[in-house]
Formats: C-alpha cells, structure tokens, sequence
C-alpha cells in the first residue's frame, strides 16, 4: 500500500513540477526515485525487523534447514 501511496504523491509531484516549468523527465526520476526507494523499504523491512529481534521469520524465510540460526522443525 505504501507504494502505491508513494506513486501517487510522486505523480502529484511530478504534475505541479511540470507546471512550474522543470522538464518533465527530471521531475519523473524524482518520482522513480521515491517509488524504488519506498518498495526496498518494504522489501527489506521484515529482515531488518527479524535482524533486530523485533518478530521471527517464517519458514520460508529460514533459508536451508543448516543455516546458522534455523532451528530443526
């Protein structure tokens, strides 16, 4: 959801840039760039969570039943 909400800022942003004379693909990469960075974050937050302690991953994030961490099921 929060990179659906980022497209949408990004996209006003990139109207009201337009409007105020920048060239339109410039204010496009800002957009790209905002969307890209809010789906990494959302990739990325439930290893940083796992990493911190805050919740335990599935089993399907455990990776191969020998790696360091995994415990037997």
């Amino acid at each position: 959801m929060i990179v659906l909400v980022t497209l949408t800022v990004g996209m006003v942003i990139w109207v009201v840039g337009w409007a105020f004379g920048y060239k339109s693909f410039d204010v496009f990469l800002l957009t790209a760039l905002m969307v890209v960075t809010a789906a990494g974050v959302r990739i990325a937050l439930p290893f940083v969570n796992q990493r911190l302690g805050r919740e335990r991953a599935g089993g399907d994030e455990m990776g191969p039943p020998t790696a360091p961490g995994s415990a037997p099921s």
